[in-house]
């Protein structure tokens, strides 16, 4: 029998290509997004894409779509908190209003989603939050993204100390620099700054993120780890990629 999933953000980037591959795999998956079309999954699996109408942001949205996944399938897995928003900015041109969103989504939307999730994780589930490198290492321009990050660094240790006991677990998957929707907004002077600094030489798929939320859902002894799929871009943050090796 299948895994039941509950993906924030499920619809787009990564929580799609996460979605994806629990469907493929067979598993249900409840994809709570603020729009979400079933006809955009194919025939094949579009009976087991439950969508839930949800804005994170907003903590009426997030108990209202739990008890609704909760009325349909009653316990829960895997949750996968993918839902974010990104907002740049540099300290001195920050507006509060895109401060308090990024923090609101990104931080106090995953903290509110795991705190209503909880009643519906029996023994065994998994807990899997989406991280980002800012949010393990500085860089200029992403204050409010990488600080919201970092926060969800720090409730995924400390959640996972809680939730222990009861038999679940709780982790971090740290893309690097990905092809999606909130990447393909940047400059490409940008762009290509950060992509000289990855070792593998090009951006993260999404298709690869979900590879390994998928594995690291089914490890059974994880727990309170940090697992980058970033290229390297960690082990190098700051250095110029070396270049390749003719021959």
């Amino acid at each position: 029998m299948g895994r039941t999933w509950v993906v924030t953000g499920g619809s787009r980037g990564i929580g799609r290509a996460v979605t994806d591959r629990a469907l493929a795999e067979g598993d249900t998956v409840h994809v709570l997004a603020r729009s979400v079309d079933p006809q955009s999954w194919p025939a094949a699996v579009r009976d087991r894409v439950l969508p839930v109408p949800a804005d994170i942001a907003d903590a009426g949205s997030v108990q209202r779509a739990l008890a609704a996944v909760e009325e349909v399938s009653g316990a829960v897995d895997v949750l996968v908190q993918a839902a974010g928003v990104h907002r740049g900015g540099r300290l001195d041109r920050l507006t509060d209003d895109a401060w308090d969103e990024v923090l609101t989504t990104n931080l106090t939307g995953a903290f509110r989603v795991a705190r209503g999730a909880r009643r519906l994780l029996s023994p065994g589930a998994v807990v899997i939050n989406i991280g980002a490198v800012v949010g393990l290492r500085g860089y200029p321009g992403d204050v409010a993204y990488g600080s919201a990050k970092a926060g969800l660094s720090g409730l995924t240790q400390t959640l996972a100390m809680e939730l222990a006991p009861h038999g679940v677990r709780v982790n971090l998957v740290v893309p690097g620099f990905v092809d999606t929707t909130m990447t393909a907004g940047i400059s490409e002077s940008s762009r290509e700054t950060v992509v000289d600094g990855i070792p593998l030489g090009r951006p993260g798929r999404p298709e690869e993120i979900a590879d390994v939320v998928w594995a690291v859902a089914g490890a059974s002894y994880m727990t309170g780890s940090t697992v980058a799929v970033d290229g390297g871009l960690l082990a190098s943050f700051g250095a110029p990629r070396p270049r390749r090796q003719a021959g």
